[in-house]
């Protein structure tokens, strides 16, 4: 399927951080989390976000609560799903909340109608119904999500998926509960359903058991599935599901579908990742510290030709940008241009020499520019004075004081002149600071009022070389 033939291609995205992602081992939200999560996500254009199973604790409901109050005044415009059992307390339960819509979630395959439910497949279907039109008749729209679906007899499935529509359900979430599912698999699953089950629109909801729940996604889209499911950094149970910031990007690139705001990814990417606890590695597709970061030497020469040589997609795309490691791995080209880039001059003869020394040590992880500045001093024997830099990007890390609230610091530091982002993040320092500066003495002057505000305890700036 090529771009052209997608073009009219209707697909959106769910993210379940605020319920699935809660389900990963160890990771608790608290209200105040759960409500700046859900702005964070219809700020960056989610259509939908299942804020969670408010029956399970008085904390998830007082969550969507909230995220409802935000929803009626207009701050969240996400269509706002609540999560229930097929039991009519667990309906009533998130009825009462007003959420824009009920997801009625059960086992289907055989393995769970006998060890989980105990009923047969016709019991089931007729609780399915009863639940669906239960819901329905609170005046709320209803999704049925056919837990395991994946491992469920095919006609069988059709059968639920009939039942589900007839009874009320406007979409049907295909669940591939174990992550047992493969992209031609997927296709030819969703493309049966959409055929023979019409007046319905369909998600998948892709475990990552086997690593495939990106392609998988992919594969429903083009047998006809309307939403996918996703988490902000792949969160879920046991291995989670489709990771928000890898599908958009896929489904931009290959499709030309832009299904939230790109350039956000990073920042929300950095939330989730405090408020989880749980660090991204940092080879983590598209928001990972080294997503765009090239270090073989003719990987580095590529790139300072033509990015597109090893860049799929600008990483100006991502609110992004590119950068290499200078190392053993490190050729010529990468190295003259590096030293470029500090308005320091070297010979043929004295970039080759420079080479020499770094491949020497093949040990050392990288090296800064002042390390560089060294190894060119003691080749040459002058003393090298490097230009000051103009028109400077900077990302300046700031460690709070511990008896103050993060996000009140955040407020502080986004109206300061020449800050252009602020983002939250997890580790040794609290905030991230994106600034633009003119030259070193404006750069200065914001760093100093950076660290003027109450509640900054330090700061640590790292400078972005990029090619211009």
């Amino acid at each position: 399927m090529t771009k052209r033939e997608t073009t009219s291609m209707k697909v959106g995205i769910l993210d379940s951080t605020l319920r699935e992602g809660e389900q990963t081992p160890g990771v608790v939200f608290t209200i105040d989390q759960r409500v700046e999560i859900a702005k964070a996500l219809s700020d960056i254009g989610v259509q939908m976000i299942e804020a969670g199973h408010p029956a399970v604790s008085s904390d998830i409901y007082e969550g969507i609560k909230r995220i409802m109050k935000l929803k009626r005044e207009g701050i969240i415009t996400s269509e706002i799903v609540g999560h229930s059992r097929a039991v009519k307390k667990d309906i009533e339960v998130a009825a009462e909340l007003e959420v824009d819509r009920i997801a009625i979630f059960y086992g289907v395959s055989d393995i769970h109608l006998k060890a989980k439910h105990h009923v047969t497949r016709e019991e089931a279907l007729n609780i399915i119904a009863e639940t669906i039109s239960y819901a329905r008749s609170h005046g709320v729209k209803v999704r049925f999500t056919a837990e395991d679906g994946s491992r469920t007899d095919l006609n069988y499935l059709i059968q639920v998926c009939k039942t589900a529509r007839d009874s009320g359900a406007d979409r049907v979430s295909i669940a591939d509960t174990v992550g047992i599912l493969y992209p031609t698999k997927t296709r030819e699953l969703f493309s049966t359903l959409v055929r023979e089950v019409p007046g319905l629109e369909f998600d998948i909801h892709a475990h990552n058991d086997l690593g495939l729940a990106v392609a998988n996604a992919l594969a429903a889209v083009e047998g006809g599935a309307t939403i996918i499911h996703t988490t902000v950094n792949g969160l879920g149970e046991r291995v989670g599901i489709v990771p928000l910031q890898v599908i958009a990007a896929a489904l931009k690139y290959h499709f030309g579908i832009e299904v939230v705001k790109l350039n956000k990814l990073q920042q929300l990417a950095s939330l989730i990742e405090k408020y989880s606890g749980i660090p991204m590695p940092p080879n983590y597709p598209i928001t990972g510290d080294y997503a765009f970061i090239h270090k073989a030497g003719i990987h580095v020469a590529g790139v300072l030709n033509d990015p597109s040589t090893y860049e799929f997609m600008p990483p100006e795309t991502f609110g992004r940008s590119r950068d290499y490691v200078i190392d053993k791995y490190t050729g010529k080209h990468a190295l003259k241009d590096r030293f470029e880039k500090l308005g320091v001059k070297l010979s043929d003869i004295e970039l080759d020499q420079v080479l020499a020394k770094i491949k020497s040590n093949p040990n050392v992880r990288f090296y800064r520019d002042v390390d560089l500045l060294e190894i060119a001093e003691s080749v040459t024997g002058r003393v090298l004075k490097p230009k000051p830099p103009e028109n400077i990007e900077a990302l300046i890390s700031v460690k709070c004081d511990s008896n103050v609230y993060t996000t009140a610091v955040t407020r502080r530091l986004a109206v300061i002149p020449g800050v252009k982002e602020v983002m939250e993040i997890s580790g040794d320092y609290d905030v991230l600071v994106k600034v633009e500066a003119k030259d070193t003495n404006e750069l200065n002057q914001i760093i100093e009022n950076i660290r003027a505000v109450k509640g900054v305890n330090s700061t640590l700036t790292s400078l972005v070389l990029k090619k211009m």
